[in-house]
């Protein structure tokens, strides 16, 4: 593992802690991001794939996980970083794991109500629409 990132089982532990710790508030995120880790530039590569070496890659390039709570508005809580890499040979067993972790963090939320702003978007349809009659007469 590099230098500052989990193991693939730590990092499922912490993600797990960090969706029961929001779960727990009651609110608050949890940023979730994926990508695609580069060649280093000491890589050989072919001098016709000098300019995007990325595109064409002698073998399957390992993918970066990361985590966040995001920014936390009170100073008591800390920022939570989480990352960890999966090596290409373990990229279907790592993401039925992260689903069920994700899966199970997510079970308690409440569904959002919208009606509340349904109803002030109609309002101001209404309010639009008898604006734009007085205007046109």
């Amino acid at each position: 593992m590099s230098k500052g990132h989990l193991s693939n089982d730590e990092f499922f532990v912490r993600l797990s802690s960090l969706f029961d710790e929001r779960r727990q508030k009651d609110h608050g995120s949890v940023y979730l991001t994926q990508k695609r880790l580069s060649y280093d530039k000491d890589t050989d590569v072919e001098s016709s794939e000098q300019q995007f070496p990325d595109l064409h890659p002698t073998a399957p390039l390992p993918i970066l996980i990361r985590a966040t709570n995001g920014k936390s508005k009170d100073n008591k809580a800390k920022k939570v970083k989480l990352s960890t890499v999966v090596e290409s040979d373990a990229i279907e067993g790592f993401f039925a794991k992260y689903a069920e972790v994700c899966k199970g963090g997510m079970s308690g939320l409440k569904k959002r109500d919208r009606s509340k702003a349904k109803e002030k978007l109609k309002a101001k349809k209404r309010k639009q629409a008898a604006g734009g009659d007085e205007v046109k007469k």
